[in-house]
């Protein structure tokens, strides 16, 4: 019962996205067992991320691209989580299509899959800037503030998850949410779910740029707060029920 789906939402990514997919493919290739894919969701990009992955797609019977409108990247990332459960994958695996993780990584989160509901990646020393360390850890705070969870690494999109884990938490997200991950990770953390934190390498951006600035990303957390206050209402209701 090894049927992995590694889901990767894509945006205009014609730069990087041939040597993500093949690299990825191997991964797919090696560890995945009967119906295993990898899944590239194509969230309306306006350059040739597309034409590129629809003509991989021709002799790599592995790989699935879906394409939709522009919705963003969190709401694509669930877009992705979803189809991998109505398609019955036993293990899901996210990462994204900048090139910034290594898939030789991955074996280690294999190794030990049996072992954790769920074990996210922990970007111990990050090469994308100064400001997006600082915006990790100022959201890791603000986690603890809420929920009352040490969490080393919120959003990183490296993380192994199991059929079960996903299917009890992402119900509880809204299918246009931005920061799915974060709460993904928080909610197996608050419930004292068999989750494991695991280091990994992150590299700078491999080509293109960053639909996220830090502009953005400062607006996106301003409103995740209102956010969190509702989750956080939600979660300690249930537990005084």
């Amino acid at each position: 019962m090894d049927k992995l789906f590694v889901v990767i939402p894509a945006y205009n990514e014609e730069k990087n996205i041939k040597k993500v997919v093949n690299d990825w493919y191997k991964i797919v290739e090696k560890y995945g067992k009967n119906g295993s894919k990898l899944v590239v969701i194509n969230d309306g990009s306006k350059d040739n991320t597309y034409k590129i992955l629809k003509e991989m797609a021709k002799d790599k019977e592995l790989l699935t691209v879906l394409t939709k409108s522009n919705s963003g990247h969190g709401p694509t990332i669930i877009y992705g989580y979803k189809y991998a459960l109505k398609n019955d994958a036993d293990y899901i695996f996210q990462t994204d299509s900048d090139g910034q993780t290594n898939p030789e990584e991955f074996e280690k989160f294999w190794n030990e899959r049996n072992d954790y509901d769920a074990i996210f990646g922990n970007r111990i020393n990050r090469a994308d800037g100064k400001q997006r360390v600082f915006v990790e850890k100022t959201l890791c705070r603000i986690l603890k503030h809420y929920f009352k969870v040490n969490i080393q690494d919120s959003n990183a999109p490296f993380r192994l998850m199991t059929r079960e884990y996903l299917k009890k938490y992402l119900p509880m997200i809204d299918d246009n949410y931005n920061l799915p991950n974060v709460m993904l990770t928080t909610f197996g953390a608050y419930y004292n779910d068999k989750i494991k934190f695991e280091k990994i390498t992150f590299k700078t951006r491999q080509g293109g740029k960053n639909s996220l600035n830090i502009k953005k990303i400062i607006r996106i957390g301003i409103n995740a707060l209102k956010d969190f206050k509702k989750f956080q209402m939600r979660m300690e209701n249930e537990k005084n029920i």
